[in-house]
């Protein structure tokens, strides 16, 4: 029948189509569920760059497993999580708690490479190429050609497996037997009105960024200043979360915050970031400076800092810098904006342009000068010069502002994903409020919530990829031995 499959997978990223795959190659019939019109296909990893935080090939990071469980969780009882990583049964407590299982943490980081060489087998290519960071801490592993690349590769195997695609169809709501088994979804086809698909379930559909109620439910009335940071969040709607949570589902990842990214607000091109205000000062619409602009390297500052801004009246901040941040090499690597700076002879008359009190401004800026030491930076390593005596600080690469022109960067919080989300367990299976997996439903991708505090950089792209390959086999698996 054409409404029966054996997976049916909500979500058209590299999540979804990664889970699509995996089903169709284990002899699964599987269908695809895309919001979008297929020439718009892929969610959010069409626009991504798809940094993955991979030393090589065949290797994740150094602190791939630290950094992920250092900021896998709230305040949660330290014996209670030294249990869910020592017992691996566990209770109904621990099973069902709020963070990122160890034993979740492991299995992703040794799956990591296993999928890197899986996707090479179907024709993805990776390198090591030039990235938005002047300064970074770790690695980061690139597809030729980004994510739209990965998208391309992935729904060219599906297609060629057999895979079904509905596209301009929403999943709402999933569909269980007696034994509370999920057994299918409902979906919303546009302009056909309500269909029903039967089969295991993967949801694979993103997060809830681009949801106004549910951001606004959970991050809070301030997230109006915030927006998706690329064209692809604006589909994802929290459907596969909520759905999940109506039958039972245990939560996990912190539900009150999202992966932060500095984006100039006048631009509308894909991620257009901002990563060269480490080599300035930020100042609020007070024309004042809130925070340390460079405590460490970029890539590991900048959501801390992106937060920041947020926190700022009206939730924008500029970056000012002088002429000296043009001789950084190759200094345009971290401006992505399509948008030119705003730029000025003196600090007043940019003041004037960019709609700060002048005379806070000009004092902001003497007083940051008089607490530089004068030396000339290292701009490309943490060279440790420092402000003196200066609140806040500034840790790095703080010289004074005194060449002109002076340029000026708008500077706003993008919302990258959203962090909450559904618990799984290592074989992507959603787990209950007692931490048992529901039978027939999986998920992979920003719909699985893993991450609190300080997002773990270039990890999400590569999550959707390994669980997502995880939750097809899984349930392809779960269908030869029913």
């Amino acid at each position: 029948m054409e409404n029966e499959f054996d997976v049916v997978v909500a979500g058209c990223g590299v999540a979804g189509l990664s889970a699509a795959v995996a089903a169709a190659e284990a002899g699964a019939r599987v269908a695809i569920l895309e919001r979008a019109p297929e020439e718009e296909r892929g969610g959010q990893s069409r626009y991504t760059e798809a940094y993955l935080r991979m030393k090589s090939l065949t290797e994740v990071s150094d602190d791939f497993e630290t950094h992920l469980a250092e900021n896998g969780s709230g305040s949660i009882d330290p014996e209670l999580v030294e249990q869910t990583a020592t017992d691996a049964r566990g209770s109904s407590l621990t099973r069902s708690l709020s963070l990122a299982d160890p034993n979740l943490i492991e299995r992703f980081s040794d799956a990591a490479p296993k999928t890197i060489a899986w996707l090479q087998g179907i024709g993805a290519r990776f390198d090591f190429l030039p990235t938005q960071f002047l300064t970074a801490s770790q690695p980061r592993l690139l597809p030729v050609g980004g994510g739209q690349a990965l998208v391309d590769v992935l729904a060219a195997r599906a297609e060629a497996l057999g895979v079904t695609f509905f596209y301009e169809t929403t999943a709402q709501s999933l569909i269980r037997n007696a034994l509370g088994h999920v057994v299918g979804l409902y979906a919303t086809v546009r302009g056909q009105g309500q269909r029903e698909l039967m089969g295991s379930v993967v949801l694979a559909c993103g997060g809830f960024e681009g949801n106004t109620e549910m951001m606004t439910r959970y991050v809070g009335p301030r997230a109006v200043y915030l927006r998706p940071v690329c064209k692809g969040g604006y589909y994802n709607r929290g459907e596969g979360i909520r759905m999940a949570l109506d039958i039972g589902a245990a939560a996990c990842g912190e539900f009150g915050s999202y992966h932060a990214e500095p984006v100039d607000p006048r631009s509308g091109v894909s991620e257009p970031s901002i990563f060269i205000f480490p080599y300035g000062i930020l100042v609020n619409a007070d024309g004042e400076r809130f925070t340390n602009e460079a405590p460490t390297t970029v890539d590991a500052c900048y959501e801390p800092v992106t937060r920041r801004i947020f926190e700022q009246r009206g939730g924008i901040a500029w970056t000012i810098l002088d002429a000296r941040h043009t001789r950084i090499p190759n200094y345009r690597l971290g401006i992505r904006t399509d948008q030119p700076p705003v730029s000025a002879a003196t600090i007043a008359e940019l003041a004037t342009k960019i709609g700060v009190p002048p005379d806070r401004l000009q004092a902001t800026v003497e007083g940051y000068n008089a607490a530089c030491s004068g030396q000339d930076w290292s701009p490309l390593a943490l060279d440790g010069l420092a402000t003196q005596g200066l609140t806040p600080p500034k840790s790095h690469w703080a010289c004074p502002l005194t060449e002109g022109p002076f340029h000026a960067y708008p500077i706003i919080s993008a919302n990258v994903f959203t962090f909450g989300g559904l618990k799984i367990n290592p074989e992507a299976q959603v787990l209950d409020a007692d931490g048992d997996a529901i039978s027939g439903l999986y998920a992979a991708g920003e719909t699985v919530g893993i991450y609190y505090g300080n997002y773990t950089g270039a990890t999400s792209v590569l999550k959707g990829l390994v669980f997502g390959r995880i939750a097809g086999d899984t349930a392809a698996r779960a269908l030869a031995t029913a």
